[in-house]
């Protein structure tokens, strides 16, 4: 609706223009931004002021995506002096201050993903800051994964194959394969966004071989392998095990037979051993001097 009309109608919109100027009007030119973790960005903020800017106030705010309840401050210009996050020193700074609310952040993080607000005001203009806010995404390629496996390697055994991946911006999609002889995908059971498993039952030795976990996203893929063997015991055939049990055979004939020279021997010791007693004790008697008989004329 336009002002054209009326000196009535004329006066009420310059009122209304007016009172618009009494406030700092802020500007944000995007609201959504990328960037590629390492990389720098500028967050942009514009903003519209009557007063003169000897007591300019910006501040910027960070409200994460992983805590958007609780946001922290960036950074902040107040009456003519920059006061930074001592967590973003060096990494965030404003450009053409201070007719402009822009501010650059370098060497980008995952961590710095989130909302962002920028609050302008300018004394002696009155009302409320002028607030702006943008969503920024820090996109990340996946990070090394990590495989593991657990289970009993014998044939007949089960076998769980994992794999967790630490980072990635979008979150990287996952999956298993088995190498050797030839690549074969596995089905995935997903434990959460950055973690997968397969479960292999019953195993025999056709399962040996080597797998691989990848995880990819539209910046990359990293993998991780798992060589997994499994034991199988030797097949036994009717002549091995006749000859296992003839073998047993003699060794407990010969171990019965040791036993019983054992025996004999030591049973002639012993016989051995009693007849020398009786003949001495027999000796004994036999000259025993209490027994001879004397004659007296």
């Amino acid at each position: 609706m336009g002002c054209a009309g009326g000196w009535l109608l004329q006066a009420v919109c310059l009122l209304s223009t007016l009172l618009d100027y009494g406030a700092v009007r802020v500007t944000m030119r995007h609201s959504n931004l990328e960037v590629v973790q390492g990389d720098s960005v500028t967050l942009p903020c514009s903003f519209f002021t009557m007063s003169p800017l000897s007591r300019l106030n910006i501040i910027w705010t960070l409200a994460p995506f992983s805590n958007p309840d609780s946001p922290t401050q960036v950074i902040v210009f107040d009456h003519g002096q920059v006061i930074e996050n001592p967590s973003l020193t060096g990494r965030v700074g404003f450009l053409g201050i201070p007719w402009s609310a822009d501010i650059i952040l370098n060497n980008t993080r995952i961590s710095d993903a989130g909302t962002y607000r920028c609050m302008v005001s300018n004394p002696p203009e009155t009302g409320d800051p002028g607030i702006g806010e943008l969503a920024l995404n820090v996109l990340a390629p996946p990070s090394l994964p990590l495989c593991l496996w657990d289970g009993v390697t014998d044939t007949g055994g089960s076998v769980a194959l994992s794999c967790m991946v630490a980072e990635g911006v979008p979150t990287p999609e996952m999956r298993w394969d088995k190498l050797e002889p030839e690549e074969i995908s596995l089905p995935i059971n997903m434990d959460g966004d950055l973690s997968g498993s397969v479960q292999i039952v019953n195993i025999s030795s056709q399962n040996s071989g080597l797998y691989r976990c990848s995880v990819t996203n539209l910046l990359g893929t990293q993998n991780c392998y798992v060589n997994l063997s499994i034991y199988s015991p030797p097949a036994s055939s009717p002549g091995i095990l006749q000859g296992v049990l003839l073998t047993l055979s003699m060794a407990l004939v010969l171990l019965a037979l040791l036993v019983l020279v054992l025996w004999l021997h030591r049973s002639g010791q012993k016989r051995k051993w009693t007849e020398g007693k009786e003949e001495e004790c027999y000796n004994e008697i036999r000259y025993t001097p209490s027994l001879i008989k004397r004659s007296f004329v």
